[in-house]
């Protein structure tokens, strides 16, 4: 399960557009047990907590799928390569958790704490994580169609390392993610996928953007001041009624300028 779930999220996280239009997902087999059936109650998870006495639990490589852990205490927890999709997680803190390679297919992390949470290789589609904190989290993973509504991902470092590429250009996948309102001041987005993410009204203060895919996203009323827009692809992009342009760098050095949107239309 470990090898099945590193495999195919390297190969999301690494994947251009074209490839990306293949569901990697449909090679693992999503219906069976493994996926979608919980092997331990929430009496289990809060026993090991209170056995835990204030240390950080480990539920590595467990299956927690359809669990209702709403409002534990689960900071520092190990969870790295769990099964948790469909799991009710709202309000809960997992500041400062090992999430790598754990699966959050339709997870609901709404208003739960994520500070610091480790998420190379993370899954974690179509969840909701509206309201939540993700500040100085490293989601080097695949939220494509995630609802991150009224975040907070202050100080995100999301941004690929060229440096460290062996196995491809890993970098966060924020397809078609519900950003509206959020606050990323000082996120680092380098090289990312945003493509038809929303971005309505959300702060973008000082985001490094450097070389990421913000094709068909909807910036309307953004604040961009000190946001680095060079070598980003606006194509189709709607860049109206953005707030701080003029302070924005290297805002001439975008690309598709001719294809993106800058006036609403009726």
């Amino acid at each position: 399960m470990r090898r099945l779930a590193l495999s195919f999220m390297l190969a999301v996280l690494a994947a251009g557009p074209a490839a990306a239009e293949q569901d990697l997902l449909l090679g693992a087999d999503m219906s069976s047990p493994a996926m979608t059936k919980a092997e331990m109650s929430r009496a289990d998870v809060e026993a090991l907590i209170k056995a835990a006495d204030g240390k950080p639990v480990d539920l590595r490589d467990k299956s927690l799928s359809g669990l209702d852990l709403s409002g534990l205490n689960l900071r520092g927890v190990n969870l790295r390569t769990a099964r948790l999709n469909k799991v009710n997680l709202r309000g809960a803190d997992l500041s400062g958790a090992n999430l790598e390679q754990a699966w959050f297919i339709k997870a609901d992390l709404s208003g739960a704490k994520l500070a610091d949470a480790k998420m190379f290789g993370i899954t974690a589609r179509d969840a909701n994580l509206s309201g939540a904190d993700l500040s100085r989290s490293m989601p080097i993973g695949d939220f494509k169609g995630a609802n991150m509504r009224g975040a907070t991902l202050v100080d995100l470092k999301g941004g690929a390392d060229i440096k460290n590429q062996s196995m491809g250009l890993m970098r966060a996948v924020f397809v078609s993610v519900n950003l509206s309102g959020a606050n990323l001041k000082g996120a680092n987005l380098g090289r990312s996928r945003l493509e038809y993410a929303n971005l309505k009204d959300a702060d973008l203060t000082d985001v490094v953007l450097m070389g990421s895919d913000l094709s068909g996203a909807n910036l309307t009323g953004a604040t961009v001041a000190g946001a680095d827009f060079k070598n980003v692809d606006v194509s189709g992009a709607r860049l109206i009624d953005l707030k701080g342009q003029s302070e924005a760098k290297d805002w001439t050095e975008r690309v598709n300028v001719d294809r993106a949107i800058t006036q609403a239309t009726n």
